[in-house]
């Protein structure tokens, strides 16, 4: 944990911890459904139980970009 002190202001340090609390969480694996997938550097995660390794957002694991791709893949699906 970083020590802030007094500096820069209570809403960076709020920013920040939510962003810490993302990043060191687990995600639920696509491949098993386990909560498993934890960050392994900038933008790679890994589930530590079936070893699938995935491409994500640097903080948490499905960035808003990719939920929106998702979402349109989904529809178009049930269109065919």
């Amino acid at each position: 944990m970083v020590n802030w002190n007094v500096r820069y202001g209570v809403n960076l340090r709020k920013r920040y911890l939510a962003v810490a609390k993302e990043k060191k969480a687990l995600y639920e694996c696509g491949l098993c459904g386990r909560q498993a997938v934890k960050r392994i550097s900038t933008g790679v995660w890994r589930c530590k139980h079936c070893g699938a390794t995935f491409a994500g957002g640097a903080y948490n694991l499905k960035t808003e970009a990719g939920r929106t791709v998702e979402r349109i893949l989904g529809q178009m699906k049930k269109a065919e």
